[in-house]
């Protein structure tokens, strides 16, 4: 029989996973936020400050922006490639990423997104540079989109570049006010990391796991486009395969259907380890992988949210980049905010009330304080009602 999780439970189990009931005790340590969390998604706006910097604060509120850049830099406990997107990773996953890079220059390979030409008349240049100068960025060389220009085109050489880093080939050695600089990944990556010879079907059972475990339940795609280094046919092999580890469940969703998942066999004593629920308010990023996945967001939470930084203005439901609200185990609000840097100011635009929460005087307390603390991160002095 499967294993039934009523709805708070299910809510407050994916949030406890997702670090974000627990307070944070002992000296700050990113990386095993990192760690838990499975990956941190890169973004360059910096609306107030970029998703990266934002998700870490979230779990720790100690956190700093440079904190972040100068891990990555030291190459000693995090490495940065795609997931779904940009983002960095345990250093200690590296092996599992083989077949990653196997599969992304293959994707590249058929794509349409480069010119083939571009490999052969840019790769060995690119190389050669790199290897005698050392870490480059874009801005490092000189090439020019031809013909019509795309929302999305790039110039050849940072097309090569992508696929370098893509294939493995090259890896990010640090990132200076965001601009990513490329260095053979031989030299970023610690020996003992590389060429570990871990087997497809090893990465695999890894990647699956690892997935799940952080998903806590999930569905069969759900576990496939957590890391999407894997295709649904291994994820369902991989079940199947694993039937004493995986276990049965269902959940029940805010609308109060019943949803069909899977889970790791220890997730009756996650559950019962899981963290009291506080009484806090927390802005949380849109990047954030609590909410990254709108379609279970909504499903766990009654909470639909969308981004809309590429809509145009006059079609915005809500505002140009707005946070979701979470207080306790419920989102019951967002906040479109906007930091000025020269004034120090964080300027709150927008707020907005979900449907059926009142907002008293204690709501409001507990806002204007997160926004003050949330000005803090980006090194803001004050907060102001636009």
């Amino acid at each position: 029989m499967a294993l039934t999780l009523d709805n708070r439970t299910m809510r407050r189990l994916w949030l406890d996973t997702n670090g974000l009931l627990s307070t944070p005790s002992g000296p700050l340590d990113v990386v095993s936020i990192i760690k838990k969390l499975g990956f941190v998604q890169l973004d360059t706006i910096q609306n107030v400050s970029r998703a990266h910097h934002h998700i870490l604060w979230s779990r720790d509120p100690r956190y700093r922006e440079p904190m972040l850049d100068e891990l990555l830099s030291a190459r000693e406990h995090l490495f940065e490639h795609f997931t779904h997107d940009a983002s960095v990773l345990p250093l200690a996953m590296y092996p599992m990423w083989e077949r990653r890079f196997k599969r992304l220059k293959a994707w590249y390979d058929k794509s349409s997104y480069h010119n083939p030409d571009h490999i052969s008349d840019w790769q060995d240049v690119l190389l050669e540079r790199i290897t005698a100068e050392g870490p480059l960025s874009t801005k490092d060389f000189a090439s020019s989109t031809k013909g019509e220009k795309k929302t999305w085109s790039r110039p050849p050489h940072k097309q090569v570049l992508d696929y370098l880093w893509y294939a493995g080939v090259l890896a990010t050695s640090h990132r200076e006010k965001f601009h990513k600089f490329y260095d053979l990944a031989e030299r970023v990556i610690p020996e003992q990391f590389q060429r570990a010879g871990i087997s497809e079907a090893e990465q695999v059972n890894w990647l699956c796991r690892a997935a799940l475990a952080r998903l806590a339940v999930g569905t069969a795609k759900e576990i496939k486009e957590f890391w999407e280094a894997k295709d649904i046919k291994e994820v369902k092999s991989w079940i199947d395969t694993n039937k004493k580890a995986v276990v049965p469940v269902k959940w029940e969703t805010h609308s109060g259907e019943w949803a069909t998942s899977y889970a790791l066999d220890d997730i009756e004593d996650r559950i019962a380890t899981t963290q009291a629920t506080p009484s806090g308010m927390k802005i949380i990023n849109p990047f954030d992988p609590a909410v990254r996945d709108r379609n279970r967001l909504k499903s766990i939470f009654g909470f639909e949210y969308k981004l809309e930084v590429f809509v145009p203005a006059a079609k915005r439901r809500w505002g140009y980049y707005v946070y979701p609200i979470l207080e306790g185990d419920r989102f019951v609000g967002r906040v479109e905010a906007k930091a000025d840097r020269k004034a120090k100011c964080l300027n709150v635009l927008n707020f907005w009330a979900e449907d059926g929460v009142r907002w008293g005087t204690g709501r409001k307390e507990k806002l204007d304080a997160e926004l003050a603390r949330f000005a803090g991160l980006a090194g803001l002095d004050t907060v102001r009602w636009v």
